[in-house]
């Protein structure tokens, strides 16, 4: 399987093509209007900064943010398929949201391997003290 090696070219090209497929799908959502979609919209959009911003704090925790965006797009998938439209802009969403996840779930298991691991680890007594 693919691995990123993290500053290489290739890990920024997938680094900037979540960016770019995150606000397409929060920009999809921000143009259909109502309470929903907006919120829906501007989560996406609040995610999409959050993977760049040279923030300390979020440099720390991009695979949280990473595994938040998963989540978030695979929500926003069975929630569409529950109770959404059959529109065909629905469809490139939902397109678009499946690519997200790929690119991902790459870089989750490039740069953070195990999730569960790291989050074993963070809530172990040890790593309080």
């Amino acid at each position: 399987m693919l691995a990123l090696r993290p500053g290489s070219r290739a890990a920024i090209l997938v680094r900037l093509a979540i960016v770019a497929l995150t606000v397409a799908t929060g920009w999809i959502h921000l143009t259909l209007g109502g309470a929903m979609f907006t919120l829906n919209g501007l989560g996406y959009l609040v995610a999409a900064v959050a993977m760049v911003v040279p923030i300390p704090l979020a440099m720390r925790f991009r695979w949280f943010i990473r595994l938040g965006l998963i989540g978030y797009a695979l929500v926003a998938i069975v929630g569409w398929y529950v109770m959404g439209p059959r529109w065909i802009v629905a469809y490139v969403a939902k397109a678009v949201e499946v690519a997200l996840i790929a690119l991902l779930a790459l870089e989750v298991r490039s740069f953070d391997g195990n999730p569960i691991t790291r989050i074993r680890r963070l809530a172990s007594p040890a790593a309080r003290a």
